[in-house]
């Protein structure tokens, strides 16, 4: 532990760092519940907030894209953003795309829709929608999609999309691409920031060592670092985390698997982040994944509330003790 402390004292974050709040998809969250996880992320010492928003198409093959349960009143989600700032934290709006009904193999990354005009129509109104409510509620950042692997080769549509959001939101620009399909995004100079989901798979087995995942890092951000200068943009880091299940950092993106929660596996893995990503200068920033739900040791979701990855999350992001 002392020296686990030591290593963290040393550590230099990125300017931005923050964590992910979700007041569209957090079930049985009241208003005041929703204030009280901003509340804590600035008590963990970060700097930012991203506040996950999210509307939803039917399938795949879909061409309308509408609000999906609280998106039909985002009072509480302007709320969120109001005490951010009230906080001092700047905050990044985040839409995504959610597919309710889907076959194996099929997620927002494997959209084929049936016209893809309309589709564009649609996501069109969705994310200017949420670039005036984060101009009217003064975010810092933006991101214009996430994940969104099969519709990234529409190049010109999203340079059109992005010069309409410049037109509404005078913050920074960003976009979430896949973490296994950064490099091809063909848009990245349209942005300010090249944004990426870091679900990287660390290791092959359980309880693999901190020093371990900590050297896999290190040879994975290599291909982050060169997309990022590449681009000739600072790294965005829009999603990193852990679930905290037996092997969660073989498979980061799969919280599903039916095996024992594991929180010390999931400090490992932040703990391993910090570490490897200590002072490296292509990276402007990185929020995690995510603060909702109860949290506790016996929690096998992602939040590392109430969980040993917080007191990481508190020593890297330097909050007071």
């Amino acid at each position: 532990m002392i020296r686990l402390l030591a290593a963290l004292v040393l550590a230099a974050p990125p300017p931005v760092r923050g964590l992910a709040v979700a007041p569209h998809f957090e079930s049985g969250l009241d208003l005041e519940g929703a204030l009280a996880r901003v509340d804590e992320v600035a008590a963990l010492g970060a700097t930012h907030v991203s506040v996950v928003v999210e509307w939803a198409q039917e399938d795949v093959a879909a061409t309308a894209i509408t609000p999906f349960r609280y998106g039909t009143d985002d009072t509480r989600v302007r709320y969120v953003l109001r005490r951010a700032r009230e906080l001092g934290l700047q905050a990044m709006v985040f839409p995504i795309v959610r597919v309710v009904v889907r076959a194996p193999g099929q997620w927002r990354g494997t959209l084929v829709p049936a016209d893809r005009e309309a589709w564009w129509r649609a996501y069109r109104r969705f994310i200017l929608y949420y670039a005036d409510l984060a101009a009217e509620e003064r975010a810092a950042i933006f991101s214009v999609g996430s994940e969104l692997v099969s519709m990234e080769a529409d190049g010109d549509r999203w340079r059109a999309l992005v010069a309409d959001v410049r037109g509404r939101f005078p913050g920074r620009l960003t976009y979430s691409a896949n973490w296994d399909r950064f490099a091809g995004v063909p848009f990245w100079d349209a942005l300010d920031y090249v944004g990426v989901n870091a679900y990287h798979e660390l290791t092959d087995r359980g309880h693999a060592e901190e020093r371990e995942l900590a050297e896999k890092w290190r040879t994975l951000r290599e291909g982050l670092r060169a997309a990022a200068r590449s681009a000739g943009r600072p790294l965005l880091i829009t999603e990193v985390g852990y679930p905290s299940l037996d092997c969660g950092a073989c498979y980061p993106w799969d919280y599903t698997r039916d095996v024992a929660a594991d929180a010390e596996e999931q400090r490992r893995a932040y703990a391993a982040f910090a570490r490897a990503w200590d002072a490296v200068p292509e990276l402007g920033g990185v929020f995690f994944w995510v603060w909702a739900g109860e949290g506790g040791e016996g929690d096998r979701g992602y939040t590392p509330r109430g969980k040993p990855a917080a007191g990481v999350l508190r020593g890297w992001f330097g909050a007071p003790r």
